[in-house]
């Protein structure tokens, strides 16, 4: 009885662990396969080879469908978050005498972590799930297939030109969105009596805060985070599998390009 219980348990130990494994494995796949792609992109983008008219006009509409189409949506964030955190940061800090810290306190919040998660998150709900509806439609009717016959690699075509246009995209949403934060939140502080200097004066005060390292790390950190949000919704819709649809694709994409933004975040964050 003692053996069958042992065996038993034995048995149980190692469906679990096989579980964890396969589990690992998928997780280990996905994370190999973005690096894969990330470094096939920076190969291929220096090669001039690589961008025929194709490619170009490919990336032509990703551009304008992902910092156009995604414009208006930044703003309206950003206005958002200039009245919860910039104006009240001015306020507050006014009524404790304290006004020399809002340009600190603006840029670490704002600048250096805010901008890049939100406008990640725009750009992952406007532009994102548009890529993966497009390219899971385009896996699962054939037509990648269609195009591997007729010579036509689906990278070049498809992957190269989204993940330049989504980190340019990101990178330029990323400076509306601040400048709209701003903005917004110097007219809500002047409303309320609690900033009384010009503007330019107020955006001086913000820039003198920033540090050298600010200038190298935040366009470096918003280039990271457009092309991980178009090399995941990539992915995604690349791989999708016989009978999975948008109800299965599009969260499965959502998920993956939230944990890639929060993780690019972080590592930044803590390495600089």
């Amino acid at each position: 009885m003692n053996g069958q219980a042992l065996l038993s348990t034995l048995t149980a130990g190692r469906r679990a662990m096989g579980a964890i494994g396969r589990l690992v494995r998928l997780r280990a796949a996905f994370l190999l396969t973005l690096a894969a792609l990330f470094w096939g992109v920076l190969w291929e983008a220096r090669r001039p080879r690589s961008w025929r008219h194709t490619v170009r006009m490919e990336f032509r509409r990703a551009l304008g469908q992902a910092a156009a189409g995604g414009l208006v949506t930044a703003l309206v964030t950003a206005g958002l978050t200039g009245l919860a955190l910039v104006a009240q940061a001015i306020y507050w800090l006014g009524l404790a005498g304290q006004q020399q810290l809002e340009g600190t306190l603006i840029v670490t919040v704002l600048v250096r972590e805010l901008t890049p998660l939100l406008t990640g998150m725009v750009l992952l709900g406007r532009s994102g799930m548009v890529t993966i509806t497009e390219l899971g439609v385009l896996r699962l009717d054939g037509q990648m297939d269609v195009l591997a016959e007729q010579g036509v690699d689906p990278f070049l075509l498809l992957v190269l030109p989204r993940t330049l246009a989504f980190a340019l995209a990101s990178f330029t949403l990323g400076m509306f969105f601040i400048l709209g934060a701003l903005g917004m939140g110097f007219v809500a502080s002047n409303l309320l009596g609690a900033e009384r200097e010009p503007l330019w004066t107020f955006f001086d005060h913000v820039l003198s805060s920033m540090r050298a390292a600010d200038f190298v790390t935040f366009p470096i950190k918003m280039l990271s985070i457009g092309a991980l949000v178009a090399l995941t919704a990539c992915v995604t819709g690349l791989t999708a599998r016989p009978g999975e649809d948008a109800a299965v694709l599009l969260p499965r994409g959502f998920v993956r390009g939230v944990l890639a933004i929060m993780l690019a975040s972080l590592v930044f964050s803590l390495a600089a």
